[in-house]
């Protein structure tokens, strides 16, 4: 059984602690947070380390999981890879293409699994709805709807209303998750066109793009953070005209409650790679092109800079 550590005990830390009290294939072995409040429950229980480098020293550990602010990713996962252990990070793999890059590197000449969570991807409807395209006519179009109100979802992780925490707005947050699941049906993905709408303080707080795959279909990604409620949907448009979609949050009256077994499946993937050794890299850089190559496409405005 894989002995499995976690950074961060933020909002999205429970989906990962409930994944890990359910497997049989790992178990929680320790836990990191610079909060001290955080660490409290854990105490006399697990391990607990307020430094995620004492946790790596200290531990033996055969996988992290890092769920610490988005502006903190590049560093802890350089330091998990340093020291020869494989990461599951959520996503953005960075704040910055660059830092992707250097991660990927890194992780590849180490021959250590670097992978970042898309927990879409495992959401039940979402994965019938790709079962029911393996025959049948072609794909046209995708369209990913990513809309909700941040201000509901952020719990006490205040950090994603900083544009210089979170790498951005809607787009650095959203989109890796709305460009993952375009991606799914698609594969590789090229930005064509583009529309973003700011705040008084210059965050993107809508945005909607238009992709284009190898085979000449197209993705519309829509996303919104000031939606007054949530919608989370997956639209196929066939060749003979016919349209099939996935309600990523259908049969889940709990706030969150979808991300339960979205959250057991990154789990699976991530103990599945750490015994087989998978390159789980492209992903996670690939969502980080896509937040790179939207905000350089847009010009923003002073206030954003």
């Amino acid at each position: 059984m894989l002995r499995i550590g976690v950074v961060g005990l933020g909002v999205i830390s429970r989906f990962y602690l409930a994944a890990l009290a359910g497997s049989p294939q790992a178990r929680l072995a320790a836990v990191c947070d610079v909060r001290e409040q955080a660490l409290a429950p854990w105490r006399g229980v697990l391990p607990c380390h307020l430094d995620h480098r004492a946790m790596l020293t200290a531990e033996r550990l055969d996988g992290v999981v890092v769920t610490t602010p988005n502006d903190t990713h590049a560093a802890v996962c350089r330091d998990v890879l340093a020291a020869g252990v494989p990461v599951c990070v959520e996503k953005p793999l960075a704040t910055s293409l660059a830092d992707g890059r250097e991660l990927a590197r890194l992780a590849r000449a180490a021959g250590l699994v670097l992978l970042t969570a898309f927990h879409r991807r495992h959401n039940t409807t979402v994965r019938r709805l790709a079962r029911g395209l393996r025959t049948g006519p072609p794909v046209e179009s995708v369209t990913v709807r990513y809309w909700e109100r941040i201000e509901d979802h952020v719990g006490a992780d205040g950090w994603y209303l900083d544009p210089a925490r979170c790498g951005g707005g809607c787009v650095a947050d959203n989109g890796p998750n709305a460009v993952d699941l375009a991606r799914m049906f698609l594969g590789d993905l090229r930005l064509r066109e583009l529309s973003v709408s700011r705040d008084e303080t210059g965050v993107d707080r809508r945005a909607a793009a238009v992709l284009s795959a190898a085979t000449g279909a197209v993705a519309h990604l829509d996303l919104d953070w000031s939606y007054p409620g949530e919608c989370k949907q997956v639209e196929v448009a066939l060749a003979d005209g016919s349209r099939r979609c996935a309600d990523m949050l259908a049969g889940h009256r709990e706030f969150k409650g979808s991300l339960w077994h979205e959250y057991v499946g990154v789990l699976d993937d991530f103990v599945t790679a750490v015994r087989t050794g998978q390159d789980c890299v492209d992903s996670g850089l690939a969502a980080l092109e896509f937040v790179d190559a939207v905000y350089r496409a847009e010009a923003p405005p002073a206030a954003a800079r």
